[in-house]
């Protein structure tokens, strides 16, 4: 899956809570100061070209919509971050937060409590 850029990112936010506009629907959702119209149309023509968002043509206008789900993009993402700096290990991820002690107790046991989940579902 690619990976998009923060521009991309945050006109693929946009688009994930709207769920389908044309680019003065995405500009309505910044926040202010708005980037110039032209950008934003350019970014979303490059996110066409990626596949990730589609349209539907009326006339000269064009409605956009994201043609992969947020929760798609987050574990493909998810899965290239794991795969490329902790070489495919939860062991190595879990190990990560817990030394740079970004987990607390209450959050090391719900972590511990969905690995045992996971384990019970794979034993099954």
């Amino acid at each position: 899956m690619t990976t998009l850029t923060k521009a991309e990112e945050k006109i693929m936010k946009i688009l994930w809570g709207i769920e389908k506009g044309f680019i003065k629907d995405i500009l309505e959702q910044y926040p202010d100061p708005k980037p110039p119209y032209n950008s934003v149309s350019t970014i979303v023509r490059v996110l066409v070209q990626k596949d990730i968002v589609g349209y539907t043509a009326y006339g000269n206008s064009h409605q956009y919509f994201p043609k992969i789900s947020k929760e798609e993009y987050r574990k493909g993402q998810l899965s290239r971050l794991v795969s490329d700096y902790y070489n495919n290990s939860l062991k190595q991820v879990v190990n990560f937060f817990s030394e740079s002690k970004q987990l607390n107790e209450k959050e090391l046991d719900e972590a511990i409590r969905l690995l045992e989940s996971l384990k019970l579902k794979k034993d099954e």
